[in-house]
């Protein structure tokens, strides 16, 4: 199982986004939520109160 790169919560198979930069680094979203809040917006994961620790 992947782990979302913004929340660090397990994505089943055949679900959630992967995100690929133009540097080659690769990002995996669990929902829409997470993707907005790290490329759209720009938020740090560990300022974030919903966010795992």
């Amino acid at each position: 199982m992947r782990t979302c790169s913004f929340c660090n919560k397990e994505i089943e198979e055949g679900t959630g986004k992967m995100y690929v930069k133009k540097d080659g680094s690769i990002y995996f979203f669990c929902s829409s939520k997470c993707e907005k809040n790290m490329i759209k917006l720009g938020r740090v994961p560990r300022k974030v109160k919903w966010v795992k620790e």
